[in-house]
């Protein structure tokens, strides 16, 4: 690196990771290039949780998305049968007043407005999809399909599930899969049973529900069925079989499924990775569904981005003030990380596998511990989820 120079970072992905890691950054003093394999940032689909942590995490960099001004606030979580008994109603408001920041539901299409008007100017390049790397004494080199090169002094791999820097680091893997579909869709929709602040999963054998109610008249819906791994990977159904699989749950279920163009839905299967201990070496490491892609059980998978976009930026910069430099900081960053996304990655796998049960005696187990468990038990758990204080103690 020529000294009295900006440290250049490449960040490789414009999902919510790569976004959320380029603001940050830059409130840090790098430069930042952003590196997208897509032709066109399209509207993103679907929606998500952005957490207490989140927001806590943003607000350490002097980042405000301002969420209460264009999100719902989620204040409590129901757990239903699949007629729409409560099984149990977990209260999150307590907390994250503790905290002192709410949770929120919003569409990943905001979302990803938000975080370009918060990048402003940042170089973002689309239609470039990475395929490795080269590192030196000097800083790394980033390749593209189309013969492209990109160089900087860092190089963050944001590129999802299928991050081809992950592939350079980790080398070839396979997919943990599931055994399980997933649809998610965020339509128009009113019903009198989803009002305002609105949030439930519906639990079923082999197959659940959420509904969330995202504000604008829209809500996101997320179901789940149990298939052959080889039919979830390619499935090709269409909304009969949506229906059918919900036919006689709560009417609310039906008629959000019912209010739904099949064009609108979006199938994918439910898998993750096994945790990854080694993001990455020398000037290169990963974040984000790149370093630890999890199960949507606990909604923590964007929540986790946002966190180490966070953490990232604090370890690049202490350690370059500190003389120690960007590579220095990446090890502290992953250090810092490890135990926390480990801890959610393993958490929300093993949730997933229980809410997917078909056996009928884990059902009535399952139910029963959701139903009896002590408030403060859960809301331990759910504190040290939301808590981004936590994480700086670990």
């Amino acid at each position: 690196m020529t000294a009295g120079r900006n440290i250049k970072a490449i960040v490789v992905g414009a999902g919510i990771g790569g976004l959320t890691a380029a603001a940050t950054l830059r409130k840090v003093g790098l430069d930042v290039e952003v590196y997208e394999r897509a032709r066109e940032l399209k509207p993103a689909g679907g929606a998500l949780s952005f957490m207490t942590n989140s927001v806590l995490a943003l607000r350490t960099l002097g980042i405000d998305l301002r969420l209460e001004e264009h999100a719902e606030i989620l204040e409590e979580l129901h757990f239903l049968t699949t007629s729409g008994k409560v099984i149990r109603t977990l209260r999150f408001k307590e907390i994250c007043d503790r905290l002192g920041a709410p949770s929120f539901g919003i569409s990943r299409t905001l979302l990803q407005r938000l975080l370009l008007k918060e990048i402003d100017d940042c170089p973002l390049t689309l239609d470039a999809a990475a395929t490795g790397y080269e590192q030196d004494a000097d800083g790394v080199t980033v390749r593209f399909a189309d013969g492209r090169e990109a160089r900087g002094d860092v190089l963050i791999g944001a590129d999802g599930f299928g991050s081809a820097i992950r592939r350079q680091v980790a080398g070839p893997e396979e997919p943990r899969e599931t055994g399980y579909l997933c649809w998610v869709a965020t339509p128009d929709f009113t019903h009198p049973r989803v009002p305002k602040q609105y949030g439930a999963h519906y639990w079923g054998r082999g197959k659940r529900f959420g509904i969330a109610n995202i504000g604008n008249g829209q809500v996101y819906w997320w179901g789940t069925k149990n298939m052959p791994v080889e039919r979830a990977r390619d499935w090709r159904g269409g909304k009969d079989e949506i229906l059918d699989a919900y036919a006689g749950w709560a009417p609310e279920v039906v008629a959000a499924v019912e209010a739904t163009p099949i064009e609108a839905i979006t199938a994918f299967p439910a898998r993750d990775r096994p945790f990854l201990e080694q993001w990455g070496d020398g000037p290169v490491t990963l974040l984000g569904d790149a370093a630890h892609p999890m199960m949507t059980s606990l909604g923590q998978g964007a929540c986790m981005a946002v966190e180490d976009a966070a953490v990232l930026a604090h370890c690049l910069r202490d350690a370059i003030a500190a003389g120690d430099g960007a590579r220095r900081g990446l090890r502290s960053y992953e250090a810092a990380r490890r135990a926390r996304t480990r801890k959610i990655v393993e958490g929300a796998h093993a949730l997933s596998g229980l809410e997917q049960t078909e056996s009928r005696l884990r059902i009535l187990g399952r139910d029963l511990f959701f139903r009896f468990a002590p408030s403060s038990v859960l809301d331990k758990t759910n504190a040290e989820y939301l808590d981004f204080a936590l994480e700086a103690r670990q």
